[in-house]
């Protein structure tokens, strides 16, 4: 049962102060965990005649770094969509889990299977950041059913060790910021060099994206102990591939989104992508790193064209 109350949660990632711009969801984990889901558009008539979208963040990230597309998407004067982020159990609103052993990507995706069966969402388009399209991968051989559509953003069936040692070195030594200024300069230096397109406003709302105030301190928003996982990924082994799942998306209509300087996701990776799946659309963001903000940089516009795509397969 899904517990439904006006959300404001989503608004301290942009500043913004509008009243009501989504539904805070909270629901049941299978194992009992509450969990969290941020709800556009869901009352909005004009929502219901299009296929949803379903939004998966990042490895530590939450649904604050989709709030500013999810409006642009729900509230679209010729299309608008009802717009679902999820924050997995440790992460955001969401609760901690007690065993950090099921921080897992396996145990994510059921998580999502309970969310959209607790917000009556039998399929959607899905737009997976990261470990979000690592999930999508995972649905696509486990519940393909529920997907009509992807979008996998600075993801794809490899993952490269330098990629991810960067993640793994930004996380483990990252200093702790004073206060939202110091946040957003700490990011900036951190990411500038990736991230050329971002301007100073840019990094104010990433830091509220990124961070939480706790007993007076900043701290990221997410549990500690989902860092544990990492410990013990040895980067000097190659790392497991999912090309037989991302073969199976790829009997959808799919788009791949590139950061111009992703670590994570290799041009030559995109390239075997697109070779083995013709119909995959591959677009490749200039001035952004891993993973592209999907509100900026004129991302919106080609997310829209795509879904309007995707529309247009259906009816026909």
């Amino acid at each position: 049962m899904a517990d439904n109350r006006p959300g404001t949660a989503g608004m301290a990632a942009t500043g913004t102060h509008e009243p009501d711009t989504h539904e805070d969801v909270y629901f049941s984990a299978g194992d009992g965990l509450r969990l969290h889901a941020a709800d556009y558009g869901r009352h909005d008539p004009a929502t219901r005649e299009r296929l949803p979208v379903v939004c998966l963040p990042g490895l530590t990230r939450n649904t604050r770094d989709f709030h500013d597309l999810a409006l642009l998407l729900s509230r679209d004067a010729k299309a608008p969509r009802r717009v679902v982020s999820f924050d997995y159990r440790g992460r955001g609103l969401s609760g901690w889990d007690r065993d950090p052993a099921r921080y897992t990507i396996l145990v994510e995706a059921e998580d999502v299977l309970a969310g959209m069966a607790a917000l009556g969402l039998e399929h959607a388009i899905f737009i997976g950041t990261s470990r979000g399209g690592l999930i999508m991968h995972v649905l696509a051989a486990t519940r393909p059913g529920v997907m009509a559509a992807g979008v996998l953003n600075d993801i794809g069936p490899v993952i490269e060790g330098a990629g991810l040692a960067q993640i793994k070195a930004y996380l483990s030594r990252t200093p702790s910021p004073g206060n939202w200024e110091d946040a957003a300069r700490i990011l900036r230096e951190a990411h500038s060099k990736s991230f050329s397109a971002l301007s100073e406003s840019d990094w104010a709302d990433f830091a509220r994206a990124v961070y939480v105030e706790k007993k007076g301190k900043l701290v990221p928003d997410y549990d500690p102990a989902l860092l544990h996982g990492l410990k013990g990924i040895d980067l000097n082994t190659p790392l497991p591939t999912l090309w037989p799942q991302f073969e199976g998306l790829g009997r959808m209509p799919l788009l791949a989104l590139r950061g111009e300087h992703s670590a994570l996701l290799s041009e030559k990776t995109l390239v075997e992508m697109k070779a083995r799946v013709p119909s995959l659309q591959t677009v490749t963001i200039p001035g952004h790193g891993h993973a592209p903000v999907l509100h900026l940089s004129g991302i919106p516009e080609i997310l829209r064209q795509f879904f309007a795509s995707v529309d247009r397969q259906r009816r026909h």
